[in-house]
């Protein structure tokens, strides 16, 4: 039985102060989420060393928002998995929608960065989702397929692996699909897993992320094939966290896989 798992994404937010409490708060409060649920916190890289500090003895993970396709040298700004892994990272968010986006990010470098990353020890949280044209277009399917296929690497470990739907069109917008659409989404990238990893790819934990919020949580997290959300904004609220995570606690994840 895969355990869900609930992921804040800061995103860019949050001073030195403001990081800390909120990081404080959702460890004060994680008690009975926490017993159904696995949660995890993926701060600013600025917040990094203050919020290990801070969940080291609890039941919250620590992750990191991105790292570099290298291990090392003369790549100024960049922040390599061996970094976030030494400062107490468990997991990276990697081929986030906003990084694909904004920052050029093609399948091909998410692929380096997963198998930089797992080659560090960390869990990889690989992206995928399509925009409002392919959905209308038809060929979400088909893009998030493509996706999946072109950001894993060769050698990839299903061990370290976790896949996240996105859809663009309802991040940050307040839209959600339907839970049938979820479903549809999860169902088939659960099969694209099982063909890639025979023996291991109905482990792999599925994530739905887009607008999640306390209020829409339980019909999310209730939905087949979904293992837990990749929560955005409502992660900044440390009670919002919380509520999300409790909010799907008596469905066991990912009912109707094979």
């Amino acid at each position: 039985m895969r355990r869900r798992l609930i992921a804040g994404n800061w995103k860019m937010n949050g001073l030195r102060a403001d990081g800390c409490a909120l990081a404080e708060a959702v460890v004060a409060k994680a008690g009975g989420a926490a017993a159904t649920s696995d949660l995890l916190l993926c701060p600013p890289v600025t917040l990094l060393a203050d919020v290990a500090a801070i969940v080291r003895a609890s039941d919250v993970a620590l992750g990191a928002q991105d790292c570099s396709a290298e291990a090392g040298g003369a790549f100024t700004g960049e922040v390599s998995a061996e970094m976030v892994a030494d400062l107490g990272c468990s997991f990276a968010i990697l081929g986030h929608s906003e990084r694909r986006r904004l920052q050029g990010e093609e399948d091909a470098i998410v692929a380096r960065k997963v198998a930089r990353t797992q080659a560090a020890g960390l869990n990889a949280i690989v992206c995928v989702g399509e925009t409002a044209d392919q959905r209308d277009r038809g060929l979400a399917r088909e893009t998030v397929g493509a996706q999946l296929a072109g950001s894993l690497p060769e050698e990839c470990d299903p061990g370290a692996l976790l896949l996240a739907y996105e859809p663009l069109w309802a991040i940050g917008t307040g839209r959600t699909p339907s839970a049938r659409d979820i479903e549809g989404i999860h169902g088939f990238l659960r099969e694209r897993l099982i063909a890639r990893f025979p023996d291991a790819g109905a482990a792999v934990r599925l994530l739905y992320g887009g607008s999640v919020r306390p209020g829409n949580a339980g019909e999310l997290l209730s939905a087949d094939h979904v293992d837990g959300a990749l929560v955005g904004g409502a992660s900044l609220d440390a009670d919002d966290f919380i509520a999300i995570a409790l909010a799907g606690a008596g469905n066991p994840p990912g009912r109707g896989d094979p």
